[in-house]
C-alpha cells in the first residue's frame, strides 16, 4: 500500500475517501488542520467525532496539525460573504498546511476530503491542491468523491456520527441558516398555495 496524507474536514466526509483510496492501493493517514471551524466547541466536536471513527471503525491514524486561527482571520475573514474569495483563501491555508506536513512526514501523495461535499467549490479546491502539492514536490491525488456523498451521509447516520449543518466558519453558518429559512418559507408558501387551490 502507498502511504498518502489525507486532509480531512470532518468524520462523515472521510468515510468514502478512506475506503476508495484503500481500494486504489493507498493507505491514508488523516491530517486535521481546520482553523476555519467556529466556534471552538464545534471544532472540538468535529475533531472528536473524526478521531473516534478513525480509531474504532476505520483503523486509520490521525495527525493533528496547526490550526492557526489568527492566520485564518487575516487571510479569509476579510472576504466575508464573498464565498468564492473566502473559500479559495480557506482552501489555500488548509491545503498548504497539509502539504507542508506531508513533506515534513515523508509522504509523497496528498489528498483531501473536501472533494466529497457537493457544497464545496470543487474545481477551485482541486486547482489549489495541485498548486500546493507542486510547491512541496508532492503528487496530488484528486478524485471526485461527490457522487458518493449520499452514501457517506447514509453510512455516517447509521454509525451515529455527529453531522454538522454548515461548512465551518461563521460566514458559512450564517449562509446555511439563511438557506434553511428560505427553504422553510418556500415549503410553507407551497403548502398555503396547495390549500388555497384545493
Amino acid at each position: 500500500m502507498t502511504p498518502l496524507l489525507l486532509h480531512a474536514c470532518c468524520g462523515p466526509c472521510s468515510l468514502e475517501p478512506v475506503r476508495l483510496l484503500r481500494v486504489e492501493g493507498f493507505e491514508p493517514t488523516i491530517l486535521w488542520t481546520n482553523p476555519n471551524i467556529q466556534p471552538l466547541s464545534e471544532h472540538v466536536r468535529r475533531l472528536d467525532t473524526l478521531r473516534a471513527w478513525a480509531s474504532d471503525v476505520a483503523r486509520v491514524d490521525v495527525i493533528v496539525a496547526g490550526d492557526d486561527r489568527a492566520a485564518w482571520e487575516r487571510a479569509c475573514a476579510p472576504a466575508g460573504f464573498d464565498r468564492e474569495r473566502r473559500c479559495r483563501a480557506c482552501y489555500a491555508l488548509r491545503l498548504e498546511e497539509a502539504c507542508r506536513v506531508a513533506r515534513e512526514r515523508g509522504f509523497e501523495h496528498v489528498s483531501t476530503t473536501l472533494a466529497v461535499s457537493p457544497y464545496q467549490l470543487f474545481d477551485a479546491c482541486g486547482e489549489i491542491l495541485r498548486a500546493a502539492a507542486a510547491r512541496h514536490g508532492l503528487t496530488p491525488v484528486w478524485r471526485d468523491f461527490r457522487p458518493l456523498y449520499p452514501e457517506a451521509t447514509r453510512e455516517s447516520r447509521e454509525l451515529g456520527m455527529y453531522r454538522q449543518n454548515y461548512c465551518g466558519c461563521r460566514f458559512s453558518a450564517a449562509e446555511a441558516a439563511i438557506e434553511r429559512h428560505e427553504a422553510r418559507d418556500a415549503r410553507r408558501a407551497a403548502k398555503a398555495a396547495a390549500r388555497a387551490g384545493a
